[in-house]
């Protein structure tokens, strides 16, 4: 009976070291979803997750009710490992976060990768430190331009109309321009724009075709403004408890996610952008032909813009971001502003 025993206890011992190591589950909250142009990109760097040997419980925020402003409570916390934030809406936590795309500074997506590689570093320092979270991917939904459901000509016409805006340095341009900025969600904008609630929104070319945007809105201004950076973050400690093996893994799938996400950004955005306008030159796909009318963007327009940034938006930056972080414009100065050729008073 003893060998017995020691037979089966030795049995179970050699069963119990052949099986693999449970799989890491990783709860994924997204804002993507289907109809996006980003959702093949994102998926395919779950599947690498998944090959790694990672269980991806992928979840979205419309699906689940929760605010995209709440993101970085959400992976701060742990109840999601990782989790996509608009970087706009969660500056209202800490204004240090939006120093990464302010209004006015990065006008076209050069200007911007820019930025954000000299910005990463002290962004992962301050997510770290005050929400337990790090930036394993930074992207940007692409130029941020111009729609409204009534007549425009340039940024002059502006005055007056109520006009969404989702961060506060696109409020202070807006109200510089004599517009009413009206804080939404992106999905609050499209029937904001049906009912009159606002007469113009700002978005990419790409979220406001998918969006359907031009079928309450007839005129177009591609004035690109900011690029709506985003970033794929992660839960800090979940992340450092990782074996390296997984770590790597999940570098790597992330970093591909980063890298098509760019080229996203610097390609899509001009066929969404021809279809949404009537143009010949839309492929279809995932984006539908609409009859827009395309606002030519004037140099007056883009200086009037750069004007603005330097003399109002970026100093009332500094303000909010100074009372909670006294070296945010030393930080600031010397990361994008030296790399951009800007400095902060």
């Amino acid at each position: 009976m003893k060998h017995s025993i020691r037979a089966l206890l030795g049995a179970a011992v050699v069963f119990a070291a052949c099986q693999p190591a449970a799989a890491e589950t990783v709860r994924w909250l997204t804002q993507t979803q289907s109809q996006n142009a980003q959702y093949p990109i994102e998926m395919a760097a779950i599947d690498a997750a998944t090959k790694a040997g990672f269980t991806v419980e992928r979840n979205e925020f419309q699906a689940l009710g929760l605010n995209l402003a709440d993101a970085l409570r959400l992976a701060g916390a742990g109840t999601f490992q990782v989790v996509t934030t608009q970087v706009g809406s969660v500056a209202k936590d800490d204004p240090f976060l939006e120093g990464i795309d302010i209004i006015g500074v990065s006008t076209d997506m050069g200007e911007l990768k820019v930025a954000v590689d000299a910005y990463r570093e002290a962004f992962n320092a301050r997510l770290g430190e005050k929400f337990g979270v790090k930036a394993m991917a930074i992207w940007p939904f692409g130029p941020q331009v111009f729609l409204c459901n009534q007549e425009i000509k340039g940024l002059a016409d502006l005055k007056g109309l109520k006009v969404r805006s989702f961060t506060a340095s696109m409020s202070a341009l807006l109200t510089e321009l004599g517009a009413t900025p009206v804080t939404l969600s992106f999905p609050e904008v499209y029937p904001a724009l049906q009912r009159g609630v606002a007469s113009c929104g700002v978005t990419s070319p790409t979220s406001s075709n998918t969006g359907k945007w031009p079928e309450v809105t007839k005129y177009l201004m591609p004035l690109s403004v900011s690029g709506s950076v985003q970033a794929h973050i992660v839960n800090l400690d979940w992340y450092n408890g990782l074996s390296d093996a997984d770590r790597k893994a999940l570098d790597d799938a992330f970093a591909g996610l980063e890298s098509g996400l760019w080229n996203l950004a610097n390609t899509t955005n001009d066929d969404a952008l021809a279809c949404s306008t009537g143009q010949d030159s839309c492929p279809g796909g995932i984006y539908t032909k609409y009859d827009m009318t395309l606002v030519p963007v004037s140099e007056a327009d883009k200086d009037l813009v750069k004007k603005i940034s330097a003399e109002k938006v970026l100093p009332g930056w500094a303000e909010r971001c100074t009372a909670n972080y006294p070296d945010c414009v030393k930080v600031w100065n010397e990361t994008i502003g030296a790399a951009r050729g800007l400095a902060i008073e």
